[in-house]
């Protein structure tokens, strides 16, 4: 065809990107991969095929790993990683810096061959993917080289067990790789069994980046080799990028382990449009947002939420944007869709679709030949309790409805288990400043879509899994403080001649919506004093209580978006009032431990107040420096509902300093105090009473910690659970979170010095956050 007629016809021609470079790699390795330990390739006794999806044609033939293979990987990165944690800052800077530089000087083969092995356009592996990728090992580079000036307190976690999807091979591997050696750790990563290419890839400039052997493991196979990295005793961290069903099952193989745990998962994502936004750039935005890499997107825009003012206008403009949609050939960089990853997926899109009662669009486009194909689908006129309105499709179709007000967005946006992103478009950017935070999600797009960078956090919110990957607070999972905690001792009470508290058949009731009640079960215990003399008896709670408390917790969902001076200021309260009985609460603590030490506790405890009160208005967000023109603003969340199980080591100082936290970040929470202290913590019923402290914020329930930590770990309303328990329930606790897959805080077993560093500081703090980016473009 001559240009001339190009341009009287306005058709795109073909523009194929050449493959030959990427062959000739896969013939210098005889087509044939094994797995890459220890700085070396190992072969493997057995192999599958790995296929291209856009032509069905065999690529390669991909190792399939054995436990030993495993055992040797994990082996090589222990012994690795105890040289890398002790190197300078520099040091690993200048590694990282490296594999960013082979990355840049690799890209072009790195955008084929991924888009060979996926299936996506070359224009997505050569514009977002490899770029992006690249961008992290820089970004990190200055992250290892700022660790010890800027987190002095933290040290690595160890070896990290890291297994990624199909969808971003080399993107989710930066992701993961980066971060964990900025911070001193070693790595086994194990990529999707039908995407290993790049990884393989990576592997191979790693030795000539300089990267010390057994850094960096690279092992591959289906999924019984992720089972069996999962569950190795010697890997101090998983970090998972998949389903939310397989992260449900790492999160319950896992619980008790010890091990670090973040899971990146699926999502329902709500593409909110307004009457007043650009139209025409909103359906721009729809295409990028759920046909980008042929929807096979964990946070793509995959539910469509339209004004009714304006849905059949926009709805014509998407159909007829559809209707120019371009599928072909992924190596064509004239195309705007490529293949489904495999025949499976492809099957499970159909029959979603295929069962669908709303109306369907599809724009008719021809479909290549050969290979696995799908085209853009739009379903519209949903119900808001159709089963597409909730799963997760994971394919180039997108489920729309409407809604009127923008109260009614919000509560459409979050009808769904999922809370990974949203995008929300408007020219009014007060309304869509006002959605942000109320939206529950860990990312949100303002009239854009798609944005990411290394600097900006990004990870989901409720059963979209929880961790942070990039920015500082990707850090914090791949590190850990460098408090070394002691096995738990229990309390020992020691026999001195004190002044007795007054007890006169006195018996304390639960603390629930702000008013003390009796427990349902109608049972009590009794309390002893340090000579074992009974002293008063408290309640025995039960799971009714914990609904009750539950309840009154939602009734005061207003609590988290508080004033940060109005919690600080009630924290100063609390302070003031402990401090006018600070005699009377060392004393009943003096009866109850024996300790000569009761009033230095209560000291520390109104200091601790202080503390959080102090910090209440300045644990802030920040503004990030992402190369867009665009602000990236990482604002501090409340999680919401927690509940706490206390220690008996220090039985007030335990309480304030786990209680002071959660009210100061805006969050509510239910406390359990020590089980052979609680009377303390009971006594500052009165001082939460006079101190204008909201109804249901804080509730406080005495009972046997084995009891009330499963249901409070199970319960689908409480968000997240603390342990500092002396009973070991920190496995009972993360099991029975996958519920709703909560976050959890536990000690394992080990004791914590409250009146140390140990006991208070960011740690606590940023337990008690989730960290939410929002993403705000500017600009013309």
């Amino acid at each position: 065809m001559q240009i001339k007629n190009i341009f009287d016809k306005m058709d795109y021609g073909e523009a194929p990107e050449s493959a030959r470079e990427a062959q000739n790699w896969l013939k210098s390795h005889n087509y044939t991969f094994g797995n890459f330990i220890n700085g070396k390739w190992k072969q493997c006794e057995d192999h599958f095929n790995t296929v291209n999806p856009a032509d069905d044609q065999v690529l390669a033939k991909i190792g399939q790993s054995s436990p030993s293979d495993i055992d040797s990987a994990v082996k090589a990165a222990r012994a690795a990683q105890k040289k890398w944690s002790k190197e300078s800052d520099h040091a690993r800077a200048r590694i990282l810096y490296a594999i960013a530089r082979l990355l840049q000087k690799n890209s072009r083969l790195f955008s084929v061959l991924e888009t060979l092995d996926n299936g996506k356009p070359i224009r997505e592996s050569r514009d977002i993917d490899i770029p992006l990728a690249q961008r992290h090992f820089y970004y990190h580079a200055g992250m290892a080289q700022l660790m010890q000036a800027e987190l002095p307190k933290r040290s690595p976690i160890g070896v990290c067990g890291q297994i990624i999807p199909w969808n971003f091979p080399l993107l989710m591997l930066s992701w993961k790789i980066a971060p964990a050696i900025a911070m001193g750790n070693a790595v086994v990563l194990k990529p999707a069994e039908y995407t290993s290419l790049t990884a393989l890839l990576f592997a191979e400039i790693c030795t000539s980046a300089g990267v010390p052997n057994g850094l960096i493991n690279i092992v591959t196979g289906d999924g019984k080799v992720g089972e069996i990295i999962v569950g190795h005793k010697d890997i101090n961290k998983i970090a998972f990028t998949g389903s939310t069903e397989v992260g449900k099952l790492i999160r319950e193989r896992t619980a008790g382990s010890g091990k670090s745990l973040t899971l990146e998962l699926g999502g329902k994502s709500p593409f909110v449009v307004f009457d007043d936004a650009d139209l025409d750039s909103a359906v721009e935005g729809v295409v990028d947002a759920i046909w980008f890499n042929q929807g096979q997107v964990c946070c793509a825009g995959s539910r469509l939420l339209v004004h009714e003012a304006i849905s059949e206008k926009f709805y014509n403009k998407l159909r007829n944007r559809m209707k120019n949609l371009r599928l072909g050939s992924p190596l064509d960089k004239s195309i705007d869709m490529g293949a489904i990853i495999d025949k499976k997926q492809h099957k499970k899109i159909s029959g979603m679709v295929s069962q669908t009662q709303g109306k369907v669009f599809q724009a008719g486009s021809p479909l290549p030949q050969e290979g696995c194909f799908f085209p853009p689908t739009l379903i519209t006129e949903l119900h808001t309790a159709d089963p597409l309105m909730h799963e997760e499709i994971f394919g180039p179709v997108l489920v729309s409805t409407t809604f009127r007000t923008p109260s009614e967005a919000i509560e459409l946006s979050n009808n769904t288990t999922f809370g990974l992103a949203a995008s929300v478009w408007s020219e009014n950017i007060n309304l869509c400043l006002e959605l942000a935070p109320k939206i529950k999600a860990g990312v949100i797009w303002i009239n854009g879509t798609n944005m990411f960078d290394a600097a900006a956090g990004f990870g989901g919110v409720k059963q979209s899994g929880f961790g942070r990957e990039g920015g500082w607070e990707g850090l914090l999972a791949y590190s850990k403080p460098k408090n070394q905690f002691s096995p738990k001792i229990k309390s020992t009470l020691v026999k001195n001649q004190i002044r007795k508290a007054d007890y006169i058949d006195r018996t304390a009731k639960l603390y629930i919506g702000g008013k003390q009640c009796r427990p349902d079960s109608g049972y009590s215990q009794s309390i002893f004093d340090h000579n074992g003399k009974p002293v008063t008896q408290v309640p025995l709670s039960n799971r009714k209580d914990i609904r009750n408390a539950v309840e009154a917790m939602n009734s005061a969902k207003n609590w988290s978006h508080s004033t940060a001076h109005l919690r600080a200021q009630i924290l100063y309260y609390m302070a003031e009032n402990l401090s006018a009985r600070k005699a009377e609460f060392a004393n009943t603590l003096q009866a109850l431990t024996g300790r000569s030490d009761a009033q230095t506790e209560v000291e520390q405890s109104i200091q601790r107040l202080f503390f959080y009160a102090a910090w209440s208005d300045k644990f802030d967000g920040s503004a990030r420096s992402v190369p867009l023109k665009a602000v990236a603003l990482v604002m501090k969340e409340a999680i919401g509902n927690c509940g706490v199980l206390c220690d008996d080591q220090y039985p007030l100082l335990g309480f304030i300093s786990v209680m002071a936290p959660l009210f100061a970040t805006g969050n509510r929470s239910i406390i359990i105090p020590s089980e052979t202290f609680s009377p303390i913590v009971t006594d500052f019923y009165q001082v939460l009473d006079t101190s204008d402290v909201p109804p249901g914020s804080i509730n406080i329930l005495t009972g046997k910690h084995a009891d009330l930590a499963i249901e409070l770990a199970g319960h689908m309303d409480i968000e997240s659970v603390w342990s500092f328990s002396p009973s070991d329930v920190s496995r009972d606790i993360e099991k029975a979170s996958v519920s709703n897959l909560k976050r959890t805080w536990v000690n394992n077993g080990c004791g914590r010095d409250w009146n140390s560093e140990e006991g208070f500081g960011r740690e606590f703090l940023e337990n008690a956050t989730e960290n939410k980016t929002i993403w705000i473009p500017y600009g013309e």
